[in-house]
């Protein structure tokens, strides 16, 4: 098939702009995908059959080099398979999963390439070698030595032969997973017919479950769907305790239905291969195995984390529990009645309204989408001079995303960005960025396409969807991860925007939530979808006031979740039955009841629908400590926008990638190591 039928064989690339998306079929990517492995196979034959010995231009600078065409068509696959796809498209990623494991595995297990890639690595810091290498090309070499040994370089024979077999396995599995997961977000509805179903829901939730329903060809009534930004509201404001439970269960029963989408045996199966994986690379478990590529390293570090932050958390939530009782006793409750999973959002939100006089419906009307994605840009702009232009001209693969040109303040392209920000069926959940192209040097300049998935439910037919303060937070976060891909300025692509350790790529991206909450950027662009009206005052200082509020609830959560993870990956035995051993984790651990957890093993899709946060759950907090001890900075210099500390952030937080050490490029950037106090003091621990 050549290009003029297949139009994912066309270097899109060459054209600065977009995949022609219009045009693309499921059936296009086997042939595409399986004539860029090809391509990339004779791309790496060429390097090892070079007779002069390994240098950096020869083996490193051309291996990063390699592989432009399988990177070019997969970004576009793996892009619409998370954010717009179909039967088809599943049964082709299903299809390929392990072909391409198996490619990557054959790279990396490559006996003669390591040996030329090692050859470079050993003799990094020789200078009578290797007097020409920059502290970049030695990073890169470092990088590129650990990703082989990670995949197995060293293997040989039976060892190498198993350890390919668990990888096309495992690709297998974390695909089945993910699909198990969306099968489930997309099927559950719960119809609120009568206004009895709906009672206590505020008219921004009806019009997203009107939409909701819409999109789905249901009719006019209104549906809850798992939808974060609609189950979230719903269990908030509704006063059908029943139906709350009901929709809770269905939440976070993601993945635990007997048939042909359950996830308990697929979680079962996946633990023991990266345990057999771990095992095959000489580590005691799989989250040594992981650790070992982190800024924590040791799972100790981890854990002391994890220990100290629980600790902390467990008195706070008992607080807040108390306010909770309190308004359960105000509303003529007993003192004494459970407040179950389904409940304390409900009630939270009552604590809210008395306490802090704070009610979504009150604030919602102030943060329409189109605002707030506008407030991020002006951030971006007033921090590192960019500007962002619509391209309505470039069609994207759905209606809803909206295609921008990156540009610096003097009007050079910097690259394209997408936004897609709406829930769909054929969309998994969740927040996420992820990109089309690499920023890189390394060949001819590479400039970035960088896209940005959120969730939020669509408003009503003619208003813009409203956002919660947690929903424009989420929109500042996947911001700032789009930031860190659309500023990288390195040579070479493995060392590109995002590709740094994972307990570093979360600080680019909560750091930019902080100006979400800049007093500042909220009054200039915090203002009533209908009347125009700026965000009053005394609203602002009440949303600073319940900043603290539920941050136990939240913490707990999320350490509940990590936890799990951690133990997980470390255990000593097979995990039979994932829902059994987390229960029996969550026990010992002494969650108290009601709280939950963020992410059910059976659901958990940072964990199960790749291996990117395996053993690695816990980098949001170990990156929160970096960023909130980052944005100090610019508390104490006494403006969020300082020029000077926004250039030095540009240079060695968004702009470095992985070209520098990620604990040296804080250091650069903060003059000392991070101090824990200020995360601890945001969340209310101290």
């Amino acid at each position: 098939m050549d290009a003029a039928v297949n139009p994912l064989l066309i270097d899109w690339d060459a054209t600065g702009e977009l995949p022609p998306f219009a045009q693309v079929r499921p059936e296009h990517f086997g042939t595409a995908l399986g004539l860029a492995m090809a391509e990339h196979r004779a791309e790496l034959a060429q390097i090892t059959a070079r007779p002069e010995p390994a240098d950096f231009a020869n083996t490193l600078a051309a291996f990063d080099r390699s592989g432009a065409a399988l990177q070019r068509v997969s970004s576009v696959f793996y892009n619409l398979t998370a954010s717009a796809t179909s039967p088809a498209l599943q049964a082709v990623q299903r299809e390929l999963a392990a072909p391409l494991a198996a490619h990557f595995s054959a790279v990396y297990q490559d006996a003669a390439l390591f040996a030329r890639i090692e050859a470079v690595y050993q003799q990094r810091d020789q200078s009578d070698l290797r007097p020409d290498l920059t502290p970049e090309q030695r990073r890169l070499a470092e990088r590129l030595h650990a990703d082989f040994v990670r995949s197995g370089a060293r293997l040989s024979g039976a060892a190498g032969d198993e350890f390919a077999s668990l990888m096309q396995q495992l690709a297998t599995l974390t695909t089945a997973f993910g699909q198990n997961v969306l099968h489930d977000e997309s099927e559950f509805v719960l119809p609120l017919p009568t206004p009895a179903e709906q009672t206590g829901l505020p008219e921004f939730v009806l019009a997203a479950a009107r939409q909701a329903a819409a999109e789905r060809g249901l009719g006019e009534t209104p549906v809850v769907t798992l939808s974060r930004s609609l189950i979230v509201p719903f269990l908030s404001y509704s006063t059908r305790r029943d139906l709350r439970e009901q929709a809770w269960r269905a939440w976070v029963g993601r993945g635990e239905h007997p048939g042909a989408h359950d996830n308990r045996d697929i979680v079962r199966q996946i633990l023991a291969l990266r345990s057999r994986q771990a095992a095959l690379l000489g580590y005691a478990n799989y989250a040594d195995y992981n650790l070992a590529d982190t800024m924590a390293q040791r799972r100790e570090r981890v854990w002391a984390l994890l220990d100290d932050v629980w600790q902390r958390a467990l008195p706070a939530l008992a607080r807040e529990r108390a306010m909770l009782v309190g308004a359960m006793v105000d509303a003529a409750l007993p003192a004494d009645s459970a407040i179950e999973p389904w409940d304390w959002r409900f009630w939270a939100e009552k604590v809210r309204v008395a306490h802090y006089a704070l009610d979504d419906a009150e604030l919602k009307p102030f943060f329409p989408l189109p605002a707030m994605v506008a407030a991020a840009f002006d951030c971006a702009q007033r921090l590192f001079g960019l500007r962002f232009v619509p391209r309505d001209d470039l069609l994207a693969y759905h209606p809803d995303v909206r295609v921008y040109e990156v540009r610096e303040a003097d009007g050079a392209s910097v690259g394209h960005f997408l936004h897609d920000n709406f829930s769909r069926p054929a969309k998994r959940s969740g927040a996420w960025m992820s990109s089309l192209r690499l920023q890189h040097g390394n060949g001819g300049l590479s400039q970035p396409v960088v896209l940005n998935n959120n969730n939020f439910a669509k408003g009503a037919p003619g208003q813009p969807a409203l956002l919660s303060p947690d929903d424009v937070r989420t929109l500042f976060h996947e911001f700032g991860h789009g930031l860190h891909g659309m500023l990288s300025q390195v040579r070479y692509r493995r060392l590109s925007g995002t590709n740094v350790l994972r307990d570093f790529v979360e600080l680019p991206s909560q750091l930019f939530e902080h100006w979400a909450e800049d007093p500042g950027v909220m009054r200039r662009f915090a203002r009533h979808w209908q009347t125009g009206q700026a965000i009053p005052e005394a609203m602002l200082e009440r949303i600073a006031a319940a900043r603290q509020f539920g941050q136990a609830y939240e913490t707990l959560r999320y350490c509940a979740s990590a936890i799990v993870d951690m133990a997980a990956h470390e255990c000593k035995v097979a995990v039979d039955d994932p829902v059994a051993f987390e229960q029996t984790v969550l026990a010992s651990r002494g969650l108290p009841p009601g709280v939950g957890l963020n992410h059910r093993l059976v659901h958990f899709q940072h964990l199960f629908s790749g291996s990117g946060y395996a053993a690695g759950y816990y980098v949001y907090l170990w990156a929160e400590v970096l960023d909130a001890d980052a944005f100090e900075a610019f508390v104490e210099a006494g403006d969020p926008f300082d020029p000077g500390l926004a250039g030095q952030l540009r240079r060695w937080i968004y702009a470095s990638g992985d070209s520098v050490e990620p604990g040296q490029a804080y250091r650069n950037f903060r003059g000392r190591d991070a101090q824990i106090t200020p995360m601890l003091r945001g969340r209310g621990l101290l």
